[in-house]
């Protein structure tokens, strides 16, 4: 493949444009944090009447449902699913890891809290997060981990676990 050719910017003033996007991306990205807390609440007190692992079936079904869904109507066609279906196996992990967090926090959620939920899965994702980064595993970029990442890893860590406290 040759060099990727960059698209002429429709923005008139892209720095203007870039702000918009990244304003809007923080946005998403801060209803994603308000959505994982409430999926923590629903999922722990649906697994509560139904059983853990049919919540689990009923949401990631009803998810895949919705992600097809959406797909069509912002796309118009099935190609992305089938491209998708066209990539290396170890791409596919992240279904399994959706099934991890799902299974996890439906279970955890009504035992330990909401809170605790949440926070034990950042801490985690943080630790885990700044390991794929500092070794570029899954064919993420190497990006170093100083100093100061550790210790604000250390300091989610011991934040989550004073969250057990009942």
């Amino acid at each position: 493949r040759g060099p990727a050719r960059r698209r002429r910017s429709s923005c008139p003033r892209p720095l203007r444009c870039w702000r918009a996007v990244n304003a809007l991306v923080v946005v998403f990205a801060v209803i994603a944090g308000v959505a994982g807390s409430v999926q923590v609440a629903v999922m722990s007190k649906l697994g509560e009447r139904v059983g853990v692992f049919g919540a689990l079936a009923w949401a990631t079904s009803l998810a895949a449902l919705l992600a097809i869904a959406l797909m069509l109507v912002a796309r118009g066609s099935f190609g992305e699913l089938t491209a998708a279906a066209r990539q290396p196996v170890w791409l596919w992990s992240g279904a399994l890891m959706s099934i991890i967090i799902v299974l996890a926090i439906t279970v955890a959620g009504s035992r330990i809290g909401v809170i605790a939920t949440v926070s034990i899965l950042l801490a985690g994702q943080f630790a885990a997060g700044a390991a794929i980064d500092r070794y570029g595993w899954l064919g993420a970029d190497k990006i170093g981990v100083g100093w100061w990442r550790v210790v604000g890893i250390v300091l989610l860590g011991i934040g989550a676990g004073l969250t057990l406290k009942r």
